[in-house]
């Protein structure tokens, strides 16, 4: 069955148009991902391994995915965490930290405090095949060895400063 997402124009306005999953974006069409980085108050990072099938297959990364047309940003965050985790959380825990424009793609990131334990942590397959818990400085040293998807490595350098408050928040 085919997914579509909502089209949003230059300045992040929807535009009544839908966009085929798959298919090239038009001039000026852009959609919308959005991201997760849960913590578990601890000082440790969730991250999920991508699947073979995937692109970047093998590379740790955090939770998140591509919003479904009629869909907010918020409502597509809860959906692709448990979707990829099995992980539940009202859309109101997510705490946003910002957004940024790339290509053809608006991005909303989020914090959200969750300490599930892994063996409560359910994989999707086809889309993730692993799951741990890393410290910070252990993300760092998976982005400088390229074990982190290098889209969502340079993310979380820009978004460590961020991460890092929520989590002394705690």
């Amino acid at each position: 069955m085919a997914e579509y997402n909502d089209i949003y124009d230059k300045d992040r306005c929807l535009t009544g148009r839908l966009h085929r999953r798959g298919t090239a974006w038009g001039e000026g069409e852009y959609g919308l991902v959005v991201c997760v980085w849960v913590h578990d108050g601890r000082g440790n990072l969730l991250l999920t391994r991508r699947a073979p099938q995937k692109s970047f297959a093998g590379t740790w990364e955090n939770s998140g995915g591509a919003a479904k047309a009629g869909e907010t940003s918020r409502q597509a965050i809860a959906r692709e965490l448990y979707e990829e985790t099995g992980i539940q959380a009202r859309e109101e825990e997510f705490e946003y930290i910002g957004s940024d424009r790339d290509g053809n793609t608006f991005y909303d990131f989020y914090c959200l405090k969750n300490a599930t334990p892994l063996s409560q942590i359910r994989l999707l397959p086809g889309e993730t095949d692993g799951a741990k818990w890393v410290t910070v400085r252990q993300a760092e040293q998976m982005v400088a060895s390229h074990q982190i998807c290098q889209i969502i490595g340079k993310q979380f350098l820009r978004q460590k400063q961020q991460i890092l408050k929520r989590q002394s928040a705690q």
